[in-house]
């Protein structure tokens, strides 16, 4: 299955769960009670095995990975040492990718890939264009020297959140993933339980 580009509100409104964290897909007024579509159906009661494809969606569509990805992303936490469902989280938390969200140079998870692939985010001084790199902790990343007068970026600076699991130095736009995330600093909204469970079904 590839990985979806459609627009993140659709998506959000069908899963009843802000892909973007902020709630910025429900902010033209409260949720919604019916499923997307003209006829605006009831949202159906799931079933077991709907709770749990349910709870992997969220995952898949929140960090914008395709179905391989996220059961490859598994298969690594299964052979990490600690809880199976924050090993998880924790990959998909250090992918290059989503560092660059999480410093605040993108305000998307899409568009932190497109920084990315275009070859403007640098590790340790080096051009990295592969979303999926794995950060390190202690790893730079910063963005290229004719790159950081990009508009979007800039943009995205005058608004800049970050988590306390990074720094970022906004004037040399350059920052470091100083530990690896605890589990309560991450969505709350995501039961990775139930990730857990789909897969070993």
């Amino acid at each position: 299955m590839s990985r979806y580009t459609g627009p993140n509100n659709k998506k959000a409104r069908r899963l009843r769960f802000s892909i973007l964290e902020n709630n910025k897909e429900f902010i033209k007024g409260k949720k919604r009670i019916t499923a997307p579509g003209q006829h605006g159906a009831k949202f159906q009661k799931l079933s077991n095995y709907g709770e749990h494809l349910y709870e992997k969606q969220k995952v898949r569509y929140m960090y914008g990975l395709n179905e391989k990805q996220l059961k490859n992303t598994f298969v690594k936490a299964t052979k990490m040492q600690g809880v199976l469902g924050l090993n998880l989280l924790i990959l998909l938390e250090t992918r290059l990718d989503n560092i660059v969200y999480r410093l605040g140079l993108a305000n998307t998870r899409k568009q932190a890939r497109q920084f990315v692939n275009h070859g403007h985010i640098l590790v340790n001084d080096k051009k990295v264009d592969i979303p999926s790199y794995r950060v390190k902790v202690e790893d730079k990343i910063s963005v290229k020297d004719r790159t950081k007068e990009n508009f979007f970026m800039q943009d995205n600076l005058s608004k800049i959140t970050t988590k306390e699991f990074v720094s970022f130095d906004q004037k040399e736009m350059s920052g470091t993933l100083l530990r690896l995330p605890e589990r309560n600093e991450l969505s709350g909204q995501i039961n990775e339980a139930l990730v857990v469970e789909y897969y070993n079904k």
